[in-house]
């Protein structure tokens, strides 16, 4: 998104919100400090944005991120401290996306924009709601944070843990989320901050300073919400921005360990439709609409969509470990049926939870342990369906591939 897009909105919003940010923090007994982990910090987009005058800040994650709120209070407080500095900020939030989208858009949606000083990376809600396993979650997170080092290694990362109730339930019951905990492990290994904002919240309700019915009120907060997480971000950044810069002190790379996972996705990428060779049975909408009353998401309608008929086969050839599908999921989702290099054939559910009220953007992970050589995908749709679906499409926008 273009930074100038945003900019009266965020001071728009910060105004809408002081009152609510002060009620919040007047409730506050609890110290925000408590639930920050800072290992190395985030010293060397201290020293660019101070010395240099220049910040490129970026925002990755689902709807928390993308909606209004906590993000904006945290570019005027960027502003606000570091005054001489000409920041761009990229909001990279799209709504229902976790750590797996975030991987292999990251390059499209943040790297393509040019070197990024910090990034604040959010996916324990959606990672959790989307059913993302323990090896997806840690899979893809490691992806993000060493597809961001690779491209650029002085870029500081910031991990955030936001709230939802099972998350505090979890909690309340003695044991840590386990999404957090994979989250947690790759931020540990890169000795990455984490702020965790789960169990803050938990913990201040906990401790009678507000509720999540009244105050809260839902896992995208109110703007009462949104003042509290603003809070304990702006706490964060004013503890690990204070202190002394020397003359001495300059930018440095972070090193880059073994990685945890040898499969993870830290070359993603999308690969566009309109790249592959079109078969008999399968053509591309140049700006497909549903029109059937469900919701739709921003560039997944009136874009171009790769559509087939049942049994006829499409390919994409490809160079990577891992390789996928992104489709529009709605109220007639259907079935496919894959395979690689000409192995066995497979199914792939295209149906979710939410498909009957919302073409959901799903990024579906056809295979993700190959070997480093070229490979052949293909894909026929299956006439079966799922029993909650009235329909057998398959409509794909983008195909992806984690390369090597």
């Amino acid at each position: 998104m273009n930074k100038h897009l945003f900019i009266i909105p965020i001071f728009l919003l910060f105004a809408s919100l002081n009152a609510e940010n002060v009620q919040a923090q007047d409730k506050l007994s609890l110290e925000s400090a408590n639930y920050h982990t800072i290992r190395d910090g985030i010293r060397n987009c201290r020293i660019q944005f101070e010395r240099n005058k220049t910040g490129r800040v970026a925002f990755l994650g689902g709807s928390i991120t993308y909606n209004p709120g906590w993000r904006d209070s945290v570019c005027v407080y960027l502003k606000k401290r570091f005054p001489e500095t000409r920041f761009e900020f990229i909001a990279a939030g799209i709504p229902s996306m976790g750590t797996t989208p975030g991987a292999f858009r990251l390059v499209r949606d943040v790297l393509s924009k040019g070197k990024i000083d910090l990034l604040f990376e959010e996916a324990a809600v959606n990672d959790a709601v989307n059913g993302r396993t323990t090896v997806e979650q840690i899979r893809a997170m490691e992806g993000i944070v060493r597809h961001t080092r690779i491209a650029n290694p002085a870029a500081d990362i910031v991990m955030m843990h936001f709230a939802d109730p099972n998350k505090m339930k979890d909690y309340r019951e003695g044991r840590e989320p386990e999404v957090i905990s994979n989250h947690n492990k790759v931020a540990g290994h890169y000795n990455i901050p984490v702020i965790n904002l789960a169990k803050e919240v938990t913990d201040r309700i906990d401790n009678g300073e507000f509720t999540w019915k009244d105050d809260f009120k839902d896992l995208h907060p109110s703007p009462f919400g949104q003042g509290i997480y603003a809070h304990s971000m702006i706490e964060f950044l004013e503890n690990v921005f204070s202190g002394r810069i020397d003359a001495s002190d300059t930018i440095s790379e972070y090193p880059l360990p073994k990685k945890l996972d040898e499969f993870c996705y830290d070359k993603g990428e999308l690969i566009t439709i309109q790249s592959i060779k079109l078969t008999k049975g399968w053509t591309i909408d140049p700006k497909w609409n549903p029109h059937d009353g469900t919701g739709l998401r921003p560039d997944f309608f009136d874009v171009p969509m790769l559509i087939g008929k049942p049994d006829k086969i499409i390919s994409l050839n490809f160079k990577g470990k891992a390789v996928g599908i992104v489709i529009a999921a709605g109220q007639d989702a259907g079935i496919i049926e894959y395979r690689i290099d000409k192995g066995e054939w497979q199914k792939q559910n295209l149906f979710t939870t939410w498909s009957k009220g919302l073409h959901l953007p799903w990024y579906y992970t056809l295979t993700s342990e190959l070997d480093q050589k070229n490979h052949k995908l293909e894909i026929r749709i299956s006439g079966e369906k799922d029993e909650k679906s009235n329909g057998n499409a398959c409509r794909i926008r983008y195909f992806y591939v984690n390369g090597y």
